[in-house]
């Protein structure tokens, strides 16, 4: 018995094709490189045009900026408040009657941890402005043990029932 036949391979008599060019490989790999290129050049420059008007914020900075006169009245709020009591803008602002200055944070937002130091030492700087920090879209005993942890020592309030957060839409946390 003969052992089988080899398979022949194609020589280049046998092949009708032309073989194909050798340089557009890497012109396809040199045009996506600039592609790439290009878009990160207009992503980078779209940022730096975004971001030149924004104040770096710091603890020599004071966060009241601009003109100060409020545009509407406030929406309405009380919330229980990390020292074990309670805060009410409208009795604050019946009683005491100073500006406030509120900021909206969560346990889970770098931002917010990074922000809350700087707003401390704002609130060291004004005493005449009511600085209340409230918890929003958050659990309350994650909020708490945050709080507690960062260590500031203005008004820090629990948005327990989402009156905050429904009264003061915002793009993100942290929202002042």
């Amino acid at each position: 018995m003969d052992p089988p036949a080899p398979e022949l391979l194609p020589t280049d008599a046998d092949s009708d094709s032309t073989p194909p060019r050798s340089g557009s490989g890497g012109l396809i790999w040199i045009l996506a490189f600039l592609a790439v290129l290009s878009t990160g050049v207009a992503g980078f420059a779209w940022v730096q045009g975004t971001t030149e008007d924004v104040p770096e914020l710091d603890t020599g900075q004071d966060l009241i900026l601009g003109d100060t006169r409020p545009a509407e009245t406030a929406p309405g709020f009380r919330v229980p408040t990390l020292d074990g009591s309670s805060f009410s803008l409208a009795d604050h602002l019946a009683e005491d009657g100073s500006p406030v200055f509120l900021n909206l944070w969560a346990s889970w937002c770098s931002p917010c941890r990074a922000e809350m130091p700087a707003i401390d030492a704002a609130a060291a700087r004004h005493p005449d402005v009511k600085f209340v920090g409230v918890a929003v879209q958050d659990d309350f005993q994650a909020a708490a043990r945050f709080a507690e942890e960062i260590g500031v020592s203005y008004t820090i309030g629990f948005d327990e029932n989402y009156e905050v957060d429904s009264s003061y839409p915002t793009f993100g946390l942290p929202a002042t």
